[in-house]
């Protein structure tokens, strides 16, 4: 019925799977029996970013020849902008307060952050 790659992928990818069920059946239940919409979101992206949910689903898009990566490069770029933004953003309303010398550590954390992410970034796309 399926061929052998079908199934390979399914093993292969059996982890990535059963996350997602789990994050379908919760978001299904918590419709259904009336919970509020943002306590689904919070624990839909608190599981999801425990279980790496969402880096899985980004390896199972990456591996659609063509379309994949050039999908996952448009959807992670704009994270670490993003990131970036929400320190600049912490680091002025810091300023205005007072915690000028706390927020030169804070940058520095930041900078490092974002530069280990970005070499991850390109160390993902060399392997």
């Amino acid at each position: 019925m399926f061929s052998r790659s079908i199934y390979f992928f399914l093993y292969r990818n059996r982890r990535i799977i059963i996350t997602w069920t789990i994050i379908i059946l919760a978001i299904v239940l918590g419709i259904v029996f009336h919970i509020d919409k943002e306590i689904i979101a919070v624990a839909v992206v608190i599981f999801g970013i425990i279980a790496n949910a969402f880096a899985g689903l980004a390896g199972v898009i990456a591996m659609v020849p063509f379309v994949g990566p050039l999908l996952v490069k448009v959807f992670s770029l704009p994270i670490f902008w993003l990131f970036n933004a929400l320190g600049y953003l912490v680091s002025v309303i810091a300023i205005k307060k007072g915690y000028g010398r706390d927020v030169v550590s804070y940058r520095m954390v930041t900078v490092i952050f974002l530069i280990g992410f970005a070499v991850g970034f390109i160390a993902a796309k060399l392997i």
